[in-house]
């Protein structure tokens, strides 16, 4: 499974450190790129790129994922699916395990969690200042969305909603949001080409939770791969990826990107029917799993550097 966060030595001595990992940065890409797809739309509709909102926006967007993540790790530790998850695949599942391993203990995570929520909340208030009041109300849905996820009474997580939660809210909010600060005005294809991010991201969540079917299933935690099984959770996975195509190929077919666009797209499709297929035979194994999880956010990454590319130059 790896090593875990924080053995090796001097890592207790290095507190700024241990707060970074503490975020799961890896998994930032999910939320940097949307900003960037929307930030470059709503450039080109308006004739000009307001740096300063684009930085603020990452800032603001970055310090809300961190603090997402941090507070889910507490709230996973109060429900016991992370204390109780032998099966997880580090570094991807299973959360960061700081509490479990004694790096940070509870409350110190929920401070930490609480304080990034404030960091974003300052950038917030300034991008208000310079864009109107539409922030606060981009920013509280976004911050609501991913609070919800795993905190009670909602704990969308649990409900079967928690995937289409963070597909809106690492796909569609951010686009949308960053496209708007640049346009001020929302618009039909930015929703449309937020689409491919938001069903790249779902597929991130829904295999990584595949490992965890066992642990969130004795917390209580009924995701989508509790309810479905395996069996059930790879027909889920190939459909996001082809709607994520659908949405690429209706952006070109109406115009708001060239043709060409559809290339990497229909890689990704291939590349999801093999990870369909290996998941689809039996229960898969733990490197199985791994390579199915790198495979999902190889998918993200690179589509969206792709999305970006022709957004940006189109």
């Amino acid at each position: 499974m790896g090593a875990a966060i924080g053995n090796e030595p001097g890592f207790a001595s290095r507190p700024v450190k241990r707060l970074w990992l503490a975020t799961r940065p890896m998994f930032f890409p999910a939320s940097v790129l949307p900003v960037i797809v929307g930030t470059g739309w709503g450039a080109g509709a308006a004739g000009g790129l307001d740096g300063a909102a684009f930085a603020l926006a990452l800032a603001a967007t970055i310090c809300v994922h961190a603090a997402v993540n941090v507070i889910n790790d507490v709230y996973d530790d109060i429900s016991g699916t992370d204390p109780v998850n032998t099966g997880r695949i580090h570094p991807f599942t299973g959360g960061s395990r700081f509490i479990q391993n004694g790096i940070m203990d509870r409350r110190a995570m929920a401070r930490f969690g609480l304080a990034l929520l404030a960091a974003a909340t300052l950038v917030g208030i300034v991008l208000a200042v310079l864009k109107g009041p539409v922030v606060i109300a981009l920013g509280l849905f976004g911050a609501a969305l991913g609070i919800a996820y795993s905190a009670t009474p909602f704990q969308l997580s649990a409900r079967g909603l928690g995937e289409i939660a963070v597909g809106l809210g690492f796909g569609v909010l951010p686009v949308m949001g960053a496209s708007w600060l640049q346009s001020g005005s929302f618009g039909p294809d930015a929703l449309l080409l937020s689409l491919p991010l938001g069903c790249w991201v779902f597929n991130i969540l829904l295999v990584n939770e595949i490992p965890d079917i066992e642990a969130d299933a004795a917390a209580g935690k009924r995701t989508l791969p509790v309810r479905r099984g395996v069996d059930g959770t790879w027909p889920l996975y190939l459909a996001a990826n082809a709607l994520a195509w659908i949405a690429v190929a209706a952006a070109a077919a109406i115009g708001l990107l060239p043709v060409a666009v559809l290339a990497l797209p229909t890689l990704l499709v291939v590349g999801a029917v093999y990870v369909a297929r290996m998941l689809a035979r039996g229960t898969p194994t733990r490197s199985t799993l791994a390579t199915a999880i790198k495979a999902t956010l190889a998918c993200h990454g690179v589509g969206g550097v792709w999305l970006a590319v022709f957004v940006w130059t189109s």
